[in-house]
C-alpha cells in the first residue's frame, strides 16, 4: 500500500483533496467495496436508503461525517461521482475512477469543494478511509468493530487520522 495524497486550491476558499492507492483485489470487488451498502458498512460509512443514479442516499462515516449524498454519476464498474450535502453551503463533489492493472486495482478519489484552510484534515481523513478500504478487503468483518456514530468516530479511524493530520498540514496547496 502506497497511498499518495494531494491538495489544490480551486479558488481563495475552496480547493479539493485526491488520494489513490493500488489494491490487490480485482476491479468488479472493489467496486462493490466502494458502492455497495453493506460493503462500506465494513470500512468507511452506514448508508440508508436506495443507492440510485439521480438518488439521495442518507450516509454516516466512520469520522462522524453525516448527511444527503447524491449519486450523480455512476458508470460501473469504473467511475462514481456524488455530492454531499446537495444544495447547501457546504455542498461538496466526491468522485472516484477505478483502473484494472493485470489482477490489481488502482482507486483514484478526489473531493471537491473543501474549506481551503482546513484540507488537510481531509487528505488526512481520506487516507485513513483508503487504509481501511485495504483492510477491509481482507476480511469480511468491519475493519472498525467498536462502530461509529455522527457524535462519536470511530476509536482507531480517529487516533490514525489525530497522527496523519500534522504530516498534511506541512503539505502544501498546490
Amino acid at each position: 500500500m502506497n497511498i499518495t495524497g494531494t491538495m489544490r486550491a480551486l479558488d481563495e476558499t475552496r480547493g479539493a483533496v485526491r488520494v489513490e492507492d493500488l489494491y490487490d483485489t480485482d476491479i468488479q470487488d472493489l467496486w462493490e467495496a466502494c458502492t455497495t451498502p453493506e460493503r462500506l458498512a465494513r470500512w468507511m460509512a452506514t448508508v440508508t436508503g436506495e443507492p440510485v443514479l439521480g438518488g439521495t442516499v442518507h450516509a454516516t462515516f466512520t469520522s462522524t461525517w453525516s448527511g444527503p449524498v447524491r449519486i450523480d454519476a455512476c458508470e460501473a464498474p469504473h467511475h462514481l461521482l456524488v455530492t454531499s450535502e446537495p444544495g447547501g453551503e457546504d455542498e461538496t463533489q466526491t468522485e472516484l475512477w477505478l483502473t484494472a492493472e493485470g489482477g490489481r486495482t488502482r482507486l483514484v478519489v478526489e473531493e471537491r469543494g473543501l474549506p481551503v484552510d482546513a484540507m488537510h484534515f481531509y487528505g488526512a481523513g481520506w487516507q485513513v478511509h483508503l487504509e481501511d478500504l485495504a483492510a477491509s478487503l481482507t476480511s469480511d468483518n468491519p475493519v472498525h468493530a467498536d462502530g461509529w456514530s455522527a457524535e462519536e468516530p470511530a476509536p482507531r479511524w480517529k487516533q490514525r487520522w489525530q497522527a496523519l493530520t500534522p504530516d498534511y498540514q506541512e503539505r502544501s496547496v498546490s
